[in-house]
């Protein structure tokens, strides 16, 4: 492993975001912040030992900031106390902390790597506050779509019995949807939030479930920095391919570069929605490509 790993946390007063910082022994280049998505946390992106996207990009001299949004992870405190959270604060408050927090730490512009939901976040957040984008060199995303369109035996478990029925009852239960206790998630996530989130997968219009900001309308008129859509072969349902271009195109993101990824497109795996990022081939697939995309937008 050529990185250390140590915890930041930002500060908003009313809780405390938890971010991984991954710094490069040797060649410290750009920051990279990465966003999880829903029913995880940062993890996705790196290990204590040296596995995944943050840890392999720490490795070619990327600073790492893997972020834990609030309640999930190591930030603080824990949903278990009744701490509660929509998408509107994700969106307006959370999101726009970390861009700061991570551009003030470098004085340079940071690229951003979500995963899944966590992208839907980001493009919301960056359409709302396009002074932001300023701040942004590059945005990454995998396996990110808003809503779930395919229709098959998978979704009606995955999402229309356990997401859309399951997880409300829990949340009513508990107080907070305990997707770990449960089994059906890496984290926990907050009944507010993942109400919010339900309304956007059935298709609803991409607007502020709070105060009804139009996000489609309003991503149609930002200039988006250089982006790079990755979508996986077995990806059947929480980031189908097709889902994933309907995101590109209802945030008006066509330029960007877009990734399909499996052996029929010449990679060494079929990845599905958490192996896209987690699978040991990704590191000689997907990962070094990314990465040097990355050294070349730094040039």
């Amino acid at each position: 492993m050529k990185h250390q790993q140590s915890s930041v946390y930002v500060d908003l007063q009313q809780y405390q975001l938890h971010l991984r910082r991954l710094i490069p022994l040797q060649g410290v280049l750009n920051p990279v912040l990465f966003l999880h998505g829903a029913i995880e946390n940062g993890r996705i992106f790196y290990s204590q030992s040296g596995k995944g996207l943050a840890c392999y990009l720490a490795d070619h001299g990327f600073i790492g900031y893997c972020a834990d949004f609030a309640g999930r992870g190591l930030s603080q405190p824990s949903l278990s106390t009744g701490f509660n959270q929509s998408q509107h604060d994700v969106i307006t408050r959370d999101i726009p902390a970390l861009i700061e927090f991570v551009y003030q730490q470098h004085q340079q512009p940071l690229t951003i790597v979500a995963h899944s939901w966590g992208g839907v976040l980001l493009a919301a957040s960056l359409s709302r506050f396009p002074g932001l984008i300023d701040k942004v060199r590059a945005k990454v995303y995998f396996g990110t779509k808003r809503v779930i369109s395919v229709r098959s035996f998978e979704r009606k478990i995955k999402i229309d019995l356990l997401w859309n029925r399951l997880a409300p009852w829990l949340g009513k239960k508990y107080g907070y949807i305990p997707a770990k206790q449960w089994r059906f998630g890496a984290d926990n996530e907050p009944t507010r939030f993942l109400a919010d989130t339900i309304n956007w997968i059935k298709g609803a219009p991409f607007a502020d479930l709070t105060d009804g900001f139009d996000y489609a309308a309003a991503s149609q008129q930002v200039v988006w920095p250089p982006s790079w859509h990755f979508a996986a072969v077995n990806d059947t349902v929480l980031g189908h391919p097709l889902d994933v271009q309907y995101f590109i195109k209802e945030t008006a993101q066509q330029d960007g570069k877009y990734t399909l990824l499996g052996r029929a497109q010449g990679f060494m795996q079929d990845y599905d929605h958490i192996s896209m990022l987690t699978h040991p081939c990704a590191k000689q697939d997907h990962f070094a490509q990314l990465k040097q995309w990355l050294n070349e937008l730094a040039e």
